[in-house]
C-alpha cells in the first residue's frame, strides 16, 4: 500500500508531505484547490509523461516520491527481485520509494529505491502497485475496447490473451513474409525465363573451370607450331645432330685435350668434371628437345576446332558483358540464381503450409478466449445488474452481449464483438448501452463496474478520482458504502464532492489552496473527528454551514 508521499514544486504546491494508512480515504475540497493535484503527482512517480508545465512558477524543478509497503504485494517484490531493484538501504526490505524529478531542460530522471532506471521499468512496477479510475472512465465505457478490457480484466484473461497475442504476431509476420514473396514473384518469373535462355546457352557450351586459359595456350601453341619446330630442329643441330660441328662434339673434343694435360697440372681435373657435366646437360637437353619436336603434330583440324571453341568462348564472354576468363564463374552464378529462384517457389508453398497451421493455432487460443469470455460475461452481467439496482435503477438490466467475428477475421485481441446492454426500465428491451443509458444512468454503471473489477484485482490501491459524478442523495451513500466495503480488504482513495461519499471514509483529507496575491499554494491536511464534521457540513450547504446542516453532517458520519 501507498504508505507516504512527498511532492515538492509540483504545480501550486511548494511543499507536502502525507502519511497514508489502510482502508479508504476520502480527500474533498472547494473546486479548484486542487483535489487531483496530489493524484496527478502521484501518477508522475507511476511513470505518467512528465511536463516542463508541471513544475511550479519560479522554480527549476519538480520532484515526487512515493513509498509504499509491500507485505501485501508479492506480484511486486517479485518484480523487484527479478529486475535487482531490491531496497538494500532501508531496515524494512519489504519497503519500496520511488522518485521522480523534472527539470526545466524537459529532462525527467526515475528512481527505484534510489537506483536510476528507465521509465518503461518505473509504470511497469507502477502498475502492480496502484490502479486509478478516473472521473471520465463511464464516458470511455461507450467504446467496444474499453469494453472488452473490462471482461479481460474481471476474468483474469492476462495469459490467455498473451497467447493470442502471440499467435497473432505469428501469423501477421508469416502473412507478410508470405504477401511480399508472392508480390516479388511475377518479377521472379521473368528473370527465370532469362535465366533459362542463358543457362541452356552455356549448358551447351560447357565451357571447364581453367579450360579458357587451357584453349589459350594450346591455340597460341599450334598457331606457331612451324616456327616452334623450325627452331627446335636447329636448336638440335647446333647442340647434337649436326653432321659437321655442334656443341656436343666440340665439348667432347676440348674434355679429350684437357685430359690429356691433367698429370701435368691437376688444376685441369676440376675443368675437366665441369665440361663433362655440360656434356650430360646438352645430352639431356637434346633428347628433350627431340621429343618435343616428335610431338609437336601439325594438326589443322584440331587447330581448326580450337579456333572454333576459342572464338565462340569469345563472343559468349562479349554477350554476357564479363571477361573471357570469367565466363565459367558466371555461368556457376547464373545457375545458382536459378536454383535460388526454384526454391522461392518451395518456399511460397511452405510459407502457405506454415501460415495455414499458425492460424489454425490462432483460431484454437482465440477460441478458448472466446468461450471464457462468454461464461465470465454471464458472471459478471449478473453482478453488475444487482449493483446497480442498488444504485436507484431498481429495475435496471444489464448484460455483456459477445458474439464472434468470421474464422478469417484475426485481432490481437482474439475474434469476439463485445457489447455492454442495458435496460434502465421493466419491460424495455435490452439496448445498446450508448444508445438508452443517461449521463446520470451510464455514471451509476461505470462506478458499479470499477467497484466490482476493483475486487478482482491485486493492486494493493485503488484511486477513485471524482467518479461519483451525475450522482446524488441515497445513490450517493449507497456508493459511498460501497467504496468502504471495499475499503474493508484494499487501500482506496476517493476524491469527492459528495458529502455521503466523504462521510463513509475510514480517514478523511481536506485540500486548501492559498493566495498572496504574488504565489498561490496548495495544501492537504488530515481530519479530526470534529473537522470532518464542519467540511461535510460544507459540502451539504456550501458557505451556510448552520445546525441543521452541521446535525447531518453528524449523522452522515456516524451512520458509516
Amino acid at each position: 500500500m501507498l504508505s507516504q508521499l512527498t511532492v515538492q514544486h509540483f504545480a501550486i504546491v511548494k511543499f507536502l508531505e502525507l502519511d497514508f494508512h489502510q482502508g479508504m480515504t476520502t480527500i474533498t475540497g472547494e473546486t479548484g484547490a486542487g483535489k487531483s493535484i496530489a493524484i496527478d503527482a502521484l501518477g508522475l512517480c507511476l511513470g505518467d509523461r512528465a511536463d516542463i508545465s508541471m513544475i511550479r512558477q519560479g522554480t527549476d524543478k519538480a520532484e515526487v516520491s512515493a513509498r509504499f509497503n509491500l507485505s501485501d504485494t508479492p506480484n511486486a517484490l517479485t518484480w523487484l527481485q527479478n529486475n535487482d531493484l531490491e531496497n538494500s538501504l532501508s531496515d524494512n526490505p519489504n519497503e519500496c520509494l520511488l522518485r521522480r524529478i523534472i527539470t526545466r531542460e524537459g529532462r525527467s530522471r526515475a528512481y527505484i529505491n534510489v537506483t536510476p532506471v528507465p521509465l518503461s521499468q518505473l509504470k511497469s512496477l507502477g502498475q502492480l502497485l496502484v490502479n486509478v479510475h478516473g472521473q471520465h472512465a463511464h464516458q470511455s465505457l461507450l467504446r467496444s475496447d474499453t469494453q472488452l478490457s473490462i471482461i479481460d480484466e474481471y476474468a483474469n484473461h492476462q495469459q490467455l490473451l498473451q497467447k493470442v497475442k502471440d499467435t497473432y504476431q505469428g501469423c501477421h509476420f508469416l502473412k507478410k513474409q508470405l504477401s511480399q514473396q508472392q508480390l516479388n514473384q511475377q518479377e521472379k518469373e521473368a528473370r527465370k525465363q532469362l535465366l533459362e535462355y542463358q543457362i541452356v546457352e552455356l549448358d551447351e557450351f560447357s565451357l571447364g573451370e581453367n579450360e579458357f586459359a587451357e584453349i589459350e595456350s594450346e591455340h597460341k601453341r599450334l598457331a606457331n607450331s612451324g616456327s616452334l619446330l623450325e627452331s627446335t630442329q636447329i636448336s638440335l643441330n647446333l647442340l647434337t645432330d649436326s653432321d659437321e660441328v655442334d656443341a656436343l662434339t666440340l665439348l667432347q673434343k676440348s674434355i679429350t685435350l684437357l685430359e690429356a694435360q691433367v698429370h701435368h697440372d691437376s688444376k685441369l681435373a676440376k675443368i675437366v668434371n665441369s665440361l663433362q657435366e655440360a656434356v650430360i646437360q646438352i645430352e639431356d637437353a637434346g633428347y628433350e628437345l627431340r621429343q618435343y619436336s616428335e610431338q609437336l603434330e601439325l594438326d589443322p583440324e584440331e587447330f581448326e576446332q580450337l579456333e572454333s571453341r576459342l572464338s565462340q568462348a569469345l563472343t559468349l564472354a562479349r554477350k554476357h558483358q564479363v571477361q573471357p576468363e570469367m565466363l565459367y564463374a558466371y555461368h556457376q552464378k547464373l545457375s545458382k540464381e536459378y536454383k535460388q529462384l526454384n526454391n522461392s517457389e518451395a518456399e511460397i508453398e511452405q510459407l502457405t503450409i506454415d501460415l495455414e497451421n499458425a492460424q489454425k493455432n490462432y483460431a484454437t487460443h482465440a477460441q478458448k478466449l472466446s468461450q471464457s469470455r462468454q461464461r465470465y460475461a454471464k458472471e459478471l452481467s449478473k453482478k453488475i445488474t444487482a449493483s446497480i439496482q442498488k444504485l436507484n435503477m431498481e429495475d435496471g438490466q444489464f448484460q455483456v452481449s459477445i458474439t464472434q467475428n468470421s474464422p478469417t477475421s484475426f485481432s490481437p485481441l482474439g475474434i469476439d464483438n463485445i457489447e455492454f446492454q442495458v435496460a434502465a426500465n421493466a419491460g424495455q428491451d435490452l439496448q445498446n448501452l450508448g444508445k438508452v443509458a443517461s449521463g446520470g444512468e451510464l455514471s451509476r454503471i461505470s462506478l458499479a463496474i470499477q467497484v466490482i473489477i476493483s475486487q478482482r484485482v491485486s493492486t494493493p490501491t485503488l484511486i477513485f478520482d471524482e467518479v461519483d459524478v451525475g450522482i446524488s442523495g441515497a445513490t450517493a451513500a449507497v456508493v459511498g458504502s460501497l467504496l468502504r466495503q471495499l475499503g474493508e480488504s484494499t487501500q482506496i482513495f476517493c476524491v469527492t464532492h459528495l458529502p455521503q461519499v466523504a462521510g463513509n471514509g475510514h480517514q478523511q483529507m481536506i485540500v486548501n489552496k492559498q493566495s498572496d496575491g504574488k504565489s498561490t499554494n496548495t495544501n492537504m491536511q488530515l481530519l479530526d473527528n470534529t473537522q470532518r464534521i464542519r467540511e461535510l457540513a460544507r459540502l451539504l450547504g456550501g458557505d451556510s454551514i448552520t445546525e441543521h446542516t452541521l446535525a447531518n453532517a453528524k449523522e452522515l458520519l456516524i451512520s458509516q
